[in-house]
């Protein structure tokens, strides 16, 4: 499903993260790391929203660089921490990214209500709390067609509902053949997803460990 080739990822010459070879089968897949340790940075990577070295491709058919329309349509980013213009509303901006990743109809009123934000979901970012920006961003994450959805960190700054909300969607998604590529803190195993693999980052690397 997903293939990455001779990745490297260094700023001012020194080396964040190395993966020689590192081939990911359809599934529910689990990244762990100390931080600081490259896991968003291998996430934006992975989204094409970072350059890197190295070759990264979907199903053999798409790679990031190469293809990049294709391969973005394909693939989706929830990102941890959040960053969005103040004066922009979550409305605004799933339906920029709805559009853009061609929402099949009833979509987004699925997503906004299954997390619930539609109370809030017309205010500008600027008056979000951090739990508000989080569900915005998982929204985007899901919005389209995608193949892959990573999720960075998706269980932090949301209370147990909405976890339970985001678990849920992750199950859904995934009986729809959608595989997943989460990063967590947080264990995995206690909720009631059923993970294929789990990874480590360490010495500027993957290592896998047991799921």
């Amino acid at each position: 499903m997903l293939q990455v080739k001779n990745y490297r990822k260094a700023y001012h010459g020194r080396t964040i993260l190395q993966v020689p070879d590192w081939q990911l089968l359809p599934g529910i897949h689990w990244i762990r790391g100390s931080n600081g340790s490259g896991k968003s940075t291998f996430f934006r990577s992975i989204a094409g929203m970072l350059p890197c070295q190295g070759e990264i491709w979907l199903n053999n058919q798409y790679e990031v660089s190469r293809h990049s329309v294709p391969y973005r349509m394909r693939v989706n980013y929830a990102e941890a921490e959040p960053l969005y213009p103040e004066y922009l509303s979550a409305f605004d901006l799933i339906s920029f990214v709805g559009k853009a990743k061609q929402s099949p109809a009833g979509q987004v009123d699925s997503l906004i209500d299954t997390l619930e934000i539609r109370e809030f979901w017309k205010q500008p970012v600027g008056t979000y709390s951090s739990g508000m920006l989080k569900k915005t961003s998982l929204v985007l994450g899901f919005l389209g067609q995608p193949e892959l959805i990573m999720l960075d960190e998706p269980l932090i700054t949301i209370d147990d509902r909405a976890v339970a909300n985001v678990c849920s969607l992750i199950a859904t998604y995934h009986q729809r053949g959608v595989s997943f590529l989460l990063s967590s803190h947080q264990d995995f195993r206690l909720t009631e997803l059923a993970l294929d693999s789990s990874y480590r980052i360490q010495n500027h690397t993957l290592v896998e460990t047991p799921a």
